[in-house]
């Protein structure tokens, strides 16, 4: 199962879009402590309310208090920077990935990034774009996983599939 961790997020609108992207597609959310904001205020909820029930949460208070839970996350992560020397398309995913993001005014704090140097990636984008929305960041690196990996457990095909096979009857 995917996991994407969101480090100190700040804006519980961003925080709501990427557990809206957590429910579609089967991926676990952890938190890392301090929020900007409490997962129980109306704002991170409205942006995935009815999504909300079906996202597996975990907040936990530092990166170290994660990993001590879930040291298989050391093995298997990839650091979301704009500082990276290599787009994600270079990446090779597991189905069990963790993919890590920082927080929007900061990013990832620079100890971990040069811990973990060689997992770093990034999104291409023009000169004079400073970054990419979070949540949209977090979509595109949670779908490229997927993909790489066959999109386990997503419906590959929605309702007009059915209506191609019944063409010709």
């Amino acid at each position: 199962m995917l996991n994407i961790v969101l480090v100190e997020p700040e804006i519980p609108q961003n925080c709501g879009n990427i557990a809206r992207t957590c429910a579609a597609t089967g991926s676990h959310l952890h938190l890392v402590e301090p929020l900007g904001f409490d997962v129980s205020d109306r704002a991170v909820k409205r942006a995935g309310l009815d999504y909300w029930h079906l996202v597996e949460v975990a907040v936990h208070p530092d990166l170290d208090a994660l990993f001590r839970a879930h040291p298989e996350a050391a093995s298997d992560l990839w650091l979301a920077t704009t500082k990276a020397p290599r787009a994600y398309s270079e990446a090779r995913f597991s189905p069990d990935a963790w993919l890590f993001f920082g927080k929007e005014t900061a990013g990832l704090p620079a100890p971990f990034r040069e811990k973990y140097r060689e997992r770093c990636v990034r999104l291409p984008m023009v000169s004079p774009a400073r970054s990419l929305n979070l949540a949209n960041s977090a979509a595109v690196l949670a779908y490229e996983a997927l993909r790489q990996n066959g999109f386990p457990g997503l419906q590959n095909a929605g309702e007009m599939a059915q209506d191609e096979s019944l063409q010709g009857i």
